[in-house]
């Protein structure tokens, strides 16, 4: 089963199951957080499905949930983390995608969900969704990738 249908697959049936499934991996961790978040608000400095996330925020707590991994603060730190990944092609499920949205590189951040997708909290009014790295606007913005160790 493809990640992101496995992750969506288990938000309906998360009670009866667990991290210690032998269908999962620890790569897989990190997607399951991220779809648990689709529809939360966005705000602005948020970190937290009650409160809301901005796109950091939102990396911050999918992969501290996953892995019990602390990330940095911060898109633009969160651009040194782990190690990058030279081509779109080579994007695996749980890379660190960046773009440039507010005409600097790294300014926005999301992640890779696999089948050319990623999830990200996306900007004020809206909330946490799914978009397609090809989609005009983020294949025009595409900064970088990186990937952050297990």
């Amino acid at each position: 089963m493809r990640p992101a249908l496995l992750a969506c697959f288990l938000l309906f049936t998360a009670p009866a199951w667990s991290w210690n499934d032998a269908a999962t991996t620890d790569r897989d961790r990190p997607l399951i957080e991220a779809m648990y978040t689709l529809g939360v608000n966005y705000v602005l400095g948020g970190r937290s499905p009650e409160i809301g996330f901005d796109c950091s925020g939102l990396v911050m707590h999918v992969f501290e949930r996953a892995w019990g991994l602390l990330l940095p603060a911060g898109t633009q730190a969160l651009s040194k983390v782990g190690r990058p990944v030279a081509r779109v092609k080579e994007l695996a499920p749980g890379d660190l995608v960046f773009y440039n949205t507010r005409n600097r590189p790294n300014s926005h951040v999301g992640i890779y969900l696999g089948d050319g997708r990623f999830v990200h909290a996306p900007s004020s009014g809206k909330h946490v969704r799914t978009d397609k790295l090809d989609a005009t606007f983020w294949k025009k913005h595409f900064s970088e990738a990186r990937r952050p160790a297990a």
